[in-house]
């Protein structure tokens, strides 16, 4: 479901068995700190009255402070300091969250140092307006949605236009991979921002014609035929009406035991779709999901995340092995002199809060 949470749609995603962990620390006065132990030396000071934007090195702390300014506005806050450490076993700027995992782990300590409690569907709203208000990132709910509902061995599916959740098992003899390009991937300073702005615009060209479509998800290739557009939103609005086909059909496949190959070749042709009508792929990406995708063990692979670099899901069977993981990275490293990361995730349970110091 690339991109197709803020167009309305439907989309699937899966929690993994790694995140971001939030110690909270009260503090007697207003004084409130953040730390991280992946980013050592950007460890930021303020003010709890006192917030606001931050820049460079420190631009990692907006997604806990968009969070704060936004229990703040429900009377939801704490009315003390405090001081939040995190650790993390996440690998950040790939496009597998970390963003949402931050913004999710600290409205749980957040929460808890207030002394009060609020509904997954609550949290997601909170932490995805945290990032389109806050940070300025004009995301979806798909990120925050599947933190937040992640259930082990099992897909999230999000309606998104309704904001409703569900959890789809997955087939028991498949597993999932990522690799990292090694190609930063970070959304803010990307083209995310106009490939919204390109999906709304073909929105409203064929509202013109077709005033009853609410969302581009809505809309059919019968839409885009009856009216004229520009190229790039021709393209932009291609995908993104495909895309819900295919995941309308991978979840119907899903429900239905259907052939794991028909349903990963949806995976193949979605990353193609990225590349071609999306243009939010690029040349490492691209090498990634044609070599994955002519494994015999992969079922589809394709980029992860916003894209624009970041990483490949390689939806795989259990006879996928570690040294077949190897020897993509080397086929890799030979194209392009660089060596990278892969990854072997578990669908795994969303944000929650635990008591570490328990006994």
């Amino acid at each position: 479901g690339n991109h197709l949470d803020y167009n309305g749609g439907t989309v699937l995603g899966m929690a993994v068995n790694a995140g971001i962990y939030c110690l909270g620390v009260p503090q007697d006065d207003t004084s409130i700190s953040f730390f991280s132990e992946n980013f050592e030396d950007a460890g930021w000071d303020g003010d709890l009255n006192q917030t606001q934007r931050l820049d460079g090195k420190y631009s990692w702390v907006n997604y806990c402070l968009g969070v704060l300014e936004e229990l703040k506005k429900i009377n939801l806050a704490p009315t003390n300091g405090f001081r939040l450490i995190f650790t993390s076993d996440l690998p950040t700027s790939v496009g597998l969250s970390s963003s949402a995992a931050l913004e999710l782990a600290t409205a749980h300590t957040l929460l808890q140092l207030s002394g009060h409690t609020l509904s997954k569907e609550e949290i997601v709203k909170i932490c995805r307006q945290a990032e389109n208000t806050f940070v300025g990132m004009p995301c979806g709910i798909l990120d925050q949605g599947t933190s937040a509902f992640g259930k082990e061995d099992h897909l999230v599916c999000i309606e998104c236009d309704q904001e409703k959740f569900y959890n789809l098992a997955l087939p028991p003899e498949t597993e999932v991979w990522v690799f990292n390009s090694g190609i930063k991937h970070d959304l803010v300073d990307s083209l995310y921002s106009t490939r919204h702005q390109e999906c709304q615009d073909a929105l409203e060209c064929i509202k013109v014609s077709n005033p009853a479509r609410n969302s581009l998800c809505e809309c059919t290739i019968d839409d885009l035929s009856a009216i004229e557009l520009p190229e790039n939103l021709r393209k932009r609005a291609t995908h993104v009406i495909d895309e819900q086909r295919r995941v309308a059909s991978f979840r119907q496949g899903i429900e239905n035991n259907s052939n794991l190959a028909d349903l990963g070749l949806l995976l193949s042709q979605s990353h193609n779709s990225s590349s071609e009508n999306f243009e939010n792929s690029c040349e490492e990406l691209d090498f990634l999901a044609d070599k994955l995708n002519e494994h015999s063990s992969v079922l589809g692979a394709r980029l992860t995340g916003g894209g624009f670099g970041g990483a490949v899901m390689a939806w795989v069977r259990k006879s996928f092995t570690e040294g077949d993981a190897i020897k993509i990275q080397e086929a890799y490293h030979s194209r392009f002199r660089q060596k990278i990361d892969s990854f072997h995730f578990k669908a795994s349970e969303g944000a929650r809060k635990e008591n570490l110091l328990k006994e």
